[in-house]
């Protein structure tokens, strides 16, 4: 398949062309597509769950053709225009290891998986689009939370060896099958990992260099930093051809944040904070010459006009921040309802109309960690962390603390398991016709652009000086 889209390579800090180019990748992530997030499309708990309660409430055919609809209107050809519109040149593209393995048949990759990212791959080249493949939920989970599909708050992955084996058997076929595509600009191995040691991760990503080079020796790879893509402790001499990468969120971008900028819970935050940050956390990849990417950054937005309009201002700062750097980036995320895509469905589609209730309840309780405050249970967390603290004053645990700590087991587990059935009853009455449509309430053509945040991520034409 010809793209018109050359090979890419690392050369010191830079990512290059064949002829030596320079090349800036800077784009957004299509997030909840083919890693599914409960914030992107409202569904309570994890993917999981979410699809079991889903089977459940549908059935198997009903429950295929719903998910259909969803997975094909989510991202096609239109998206990666648009995208391309916007002067962007890359996109990365999260998927579920589920796509391909069943956890009764470990080992056993399904060929049927690959349908899906074949078509958003094709479509991003059409545009002029590069893509970087992203493992986001692996087995065993390697992060605690909902966006690695983990339905508990224990990252597996680390204690498990086999989980760790069947990832990078997944790469294998993956590798394979994109051996000779220079369209994908390369591989980010596993998303925000969150080993406690830190020693598992590097032994994990020697392991998976070794082999993913096995059988293709051309692609980049893309290694995020431990503690949730932060820091780079015990790397060693860095691989070759190899980009690092960091996800920065900013304290006035999250939903409770403060101004920006101005006072946050962690100290006043300006620019100069946030370069510092950056600084800091990309010192491993500085010091040995290597190319720095920001696979992830962006604020949630909803938090009224003012509020917003200062996190479009963090957002601005940062793409400055980076592009003076020389560091490539991709934001988060292109497409959801209504939290930081730069696209969001229409509040009147068949989908939200139908989900209202339940996504109002689950505001309610704050079953969702990204993009909501917790001001809705103040009534149950701050008498559990009084008495958590009291017990328990030195408590402090990897990777985020006690308050996060006891959020996540109450809000996002405790309060969202139960909410799973609710939100897929409200669609166990919909006809074929209607699950169809619901599924297409993210097609592209009916969803709703969101013209001030993409005004902020727009880069330069070709043409343009």
């Amino acid at each position: 398949m010809s793209t018109g889209l050359t090979w890419l390579r690392t050369a010191g800090p830079r990512v290059v062309t064949e002829t030596g180019e320079p090349v800036l990748l800077s784009g957004v992530g299509v997030g909840g597509w083919l890693n599914m997030e409960n914030f992107i499309t409202g569904y309570p708990a994890t993917e999981s769950a979410h699809r079991k309660a889903m089977r459940a409430a549908l059935g198997r055919r009903r429950y295929e053709l719903f998910f259909d609809s969803f997975l094909t209107h989510f991202f096609g050809e239109q998206d990666a225009a648009f995208i391309a519109s916007l002067g962007m040149n890359c996109v990365r593209i999260p998927v579920n290891y589920r796509h391909w393995e069943d956890d009764r048949r470990p080992g056993e990759i399904d060929p049927r998986g690959f349908a899906h990212l074949d078509r958003a791959i094709e479509a991003c080249a059409a545009a002029g689009l590069y893509t970087v493949i992203d493992l986001h939920a692996a087995p065993g989970a390697q992060n605690h939370h909902w966006h690695s599909d983990n339905p508990f708050h224990k990252p597996l992955f680390w204690q498990h060896r086999q989980f760790q084996d069947r990832a990078i058997a997944w790469w294998e076929a993956v590798a394979s099958r994109y051996a000779d595509r220079p369209e994908v600009a390369g591989y980010n191995v596993l998303n925000e990992p969150a080993d406690s040691s830190g020693a598992a991760l590097v032994d994990f990503y020697h392991r998976a260099v070794a082999a993913i080079r096995a059988v293709d020796g051309r692609h980049m790879l893309f290694l995020d930093g431990n503690r949730y893509s932060r820091e780079f402790p015990g790397f060693g001499e860095p691989f070759e051809n190899t980009v690092y990468a960091i996800h920065q969120y900013p304290e006035p971008g999250f939903a409770d944040g403060g101004p920006y900028p101005g006072e946050n819970a962690g100290g006043y935050v300006d620019a100069g904070v946030v370069e510092a940050e950056f600084l800091s956390m990309t010192a491993y990849p500085r010091e040995h010459g290597v190319p720095v990417w920001v696979g992830e950054f962006g604020p949630v937005y909803g938090a009224g006009p003012e509020r917003d309009a200062q996190r479009r201002k963090l957002l601005a700062d940062q793409i400055g921040i980076y592009e003076a750097a020389g560091a490539g980036w991709s934001a988060w995320t292109y497409k959801d309802i209504g939290v930081q895509g730069l696209v969001t469905v229409a509040p009147d589609s068949p989908y939200l109309t139908r989900t209202a209730a339940v996504r109002a309840k689950k505001r309610a309780v704050a079953a969702d960690h990204w993009g909501m405050t917790t001001d809705g249970m103040r009534d149950v967390l701050e008498p559990l962390m009084a008495r958590f603290d009291r017990e328990f004053p030195g408590y402090d645990p990897y990777p985020f603390g006690a308050r996060r700590y006891a959020e996540q087991l109450t809000a996002n587990i405790c309060f969202a398991e139960p909410l799973s059935d609710e939100f897929a009853a409200c669609f166990a009455d919909a006809s074929d016709d209607e699950l169809t449509a619901l599924g297409a309430s993210f097609a592209f053509g009916g969803c709703v652009q969101n013209k001030e945040l993409c005004e902020v991520v727009s880069r330069p034409g070709p043409d343009v000086p």
